[in-house]
């Protein structure tokens, strides 16, 4: 049996479609949520009612759009499995701000092709904000196209990154590059959504973004962003396969050689 050949903007545009569905239950539960209600995965890593209800909301509407498609999914409300197409799915981004109502929270879906990422959407709920990209056709943010930072220097730019969950995952990397950082940039944010943190790098928010012991549902859709933004992602020790999550860098490519610098006891640990 053949199929026609699938058209990715299509399935964007209704994908699109499922994700603003997913952010209106999202916004309408908004400071809902009781204590009773909170599950603790770890001590900073929560979830509620509402992870679970946006899930199943995406999962309903996305498994029509391609055939026999599998799906990864953060709160494991259907059954994992990876085939040729995938749906890898986080549907909030940023559960702890939720719940307190720190207002920087997101969705993020992307659609993977053996896995490669072909199709990505990151929704900032909050702030309306639709960041998109097709493998080879450019990134946008609320429909219009976006590039990463043209800044030549780490010092002309604010630098993003997020801490592990698990004390044990926290190295002396971790404070050597934040102290570097904090000292040779215009600053540091940690605002507590990857997805959000690579658009933002996709965007020119941010010129650089740097993360460890993520998922793959973290950085799937804004790790293709990036790429469609002009921007360059890896692993933090430069390795090009950054979709598990190990550990995620992203960044705009004339900041390269500054960025080495500052991580440098990330990505050649002898270093340290």
């Amino acid at each position: 049996m053949s199929y026609n050949p699938i058209d990715f903007f299509e399935v964007l545009h209704k994908a699109t479609e499922v994700v603003y569905s997913a952010g209106t239950f999202i916004r309408e539960n908004r400071n809902k949520v009781s204590v009773e209600e909170i599950e603790s995965k770890s001590i900073n890593s929560l979830v509620s009612y509402v992870d679970k209800n946006a899930e199943k909301i995406l999962v309903e509407g996305l498994t029509p759009l391609i055939h026999d498609v599998g799906f990864i999914t953060e709160e494991d409300t259907i059954e994992q499995e990876n085939k040729s197409f995938t749906w890898i799915i986080d549907p909030l981004d940023g559960t702890t701000n939720f719940l307190h109502d720190i207002p920087v929270f997101s969705i993020s879906v992307a659609l993977v092709k053996d896995e490669e990422p072909i199709l990505g959407i990151v929704y900032e709920v909050v702030g309306d904000e639709m960041f998109t990209a097709v493998k080879s056709s450019g990134a946008f943010l609320n429909g219009k196209k976006i590039n990463v930072t043209n800044a030549e220097k780490v010092e002309d730019v604010v630098f993003a990154t997020g801490f592990p969950y698990k004390k044990e995952n926290l190295t002396p990397a971790h404070f050597s590059a934040l102290k570097n950082v904090l000292e040779n940039t215009r600053g540091i944010r940690r605002i507590g959504t990857a997805a959000v943190d690579l658009c933002f790098v996709a965007c020119g928010r941010f010129g650089v973004y740097y993360e460890t012991s993520l998922n793959p549902w973290d950085v799937a859709a804004g790790g293709l962003i990036v790429l469609e933004a002009g921007g360059k992602v890896s692993t933090i020790q430069k390795k090009t396969h950054w979709l598990s999550g190990e550990s995620i860098l992203a960044y705009a490519p004339a900041l390269e050689t500054g960025v080495n610098h500052l991580l440098i006891d990330f990505i050649s640990p002898q270093h340290a």
